[in-house]
């Protein structure tokens, strides 16, 4: 069986979602036949602002076009907060117009996206309430919860850590957040998005909170990889992945 092509759409400043899917993805590798291989392109980003984000989301169809010259399975756009910033459903015209691009340089592989991919995730797991964690500065979080309210969702509870600079981001340690999330009201909570941020590295906290918690606990590297999985027709059960990748959804 030949490996199957993973392809990544990640700002030129992120660290993380080349490390949090591939992790996943390895210890899917323990428990099922199918192997991966990883490959990106980059888009230019080093601050979390709105002017960097769209500059670098125009940027978007150069690295799909160049991830299908590779020929990958599937492509993931990694940045929630750039799909969310460019207003509301956008998610669905970007995976609209970088598929075109993908098919038009002869490749059959599927996009996904990071803020597609939360949401979908959100859904697939019945959330109607949810507690938001998200590294950016407080307008762009507001922007991400406008987003997410906007799809169907009530928010109630949100943190913005305001991290600007987007190495900080990936230098947060993740085991801060279970203090962070005990710190949030998540009563009503039916979903903790513990990180709404494809860049703050989270999964090491997952189970810690969603025991801690008693809720299913989603992140978007994990709804990426599981939308990645479902694209790929291939069973979503993932250890170390939450409750979205238990294999039941």
């Amino acid at each position: 069986m030949n490996p199957i092509r993973i392809g990544q759409i990640v700002p030129s400043s992120n660290i993380t979602m080349e490390t949090e899917i591939p992790a996943l993805l390895k210890a899917r590798e323990m428990i099922a036949p199918e192997l991966f291989t990883f490959h990106s392109s980059r888009m230019r980003m080093k601050h979390v602002t709105k002017d960097e984000l769209f500059r670098m989301d125009a940027d978007s169809d150069r690295c799909a076009l160049e991830l299908s010259d590779a020929k990958v399975d599937v492509m993931g756009y990694a940045c929630l907060v750039a799909i969310m910033s460019m207003g509301l459903g956008y998610h669905a015209a970007s995976q609209e117009r970088l598929t075109k691009v993908v098919r038009n340089n002869g490749s059959d592989g599927a996009v996904v996206n990071s803020a597609g991919a939360l949401i979908a995730g959100l859904k697939a797991l019945g959330a109607k309430k949810v507690a938001v964690v998200t590294p950016y500065m407080k307008p762009l979080t507001e922007l991400v919860v406008d987003y997410i309210r906007h799809e169907g969702f009530e928010v109630v509870d949100y943190r913005a850590l305001e991290i600007q600079d987007n190495l900080a981001v990936a230098a947060h340690d993740p085991m801060n957040l279970p203090q962070i999330v005990a710190g949030m009201d998540t009563t009503d909570a039916d979903v903790i998005v513990l990180s709404a941020c494809v860049q703050m590295p989270s999964l090491p906290a997952v189970s810690v909170v969603e025991a801690q918690a008693g809720k299913p606990v989603l992140t978007a590297a994990i709804a990426t990889t599981w939308s990645m999985l479902r694209a790929l027709d291939l069973p979503t059960r993932v250890p170390g992945g939450g409750a979205l990748l238990s294999g039941a959804y």
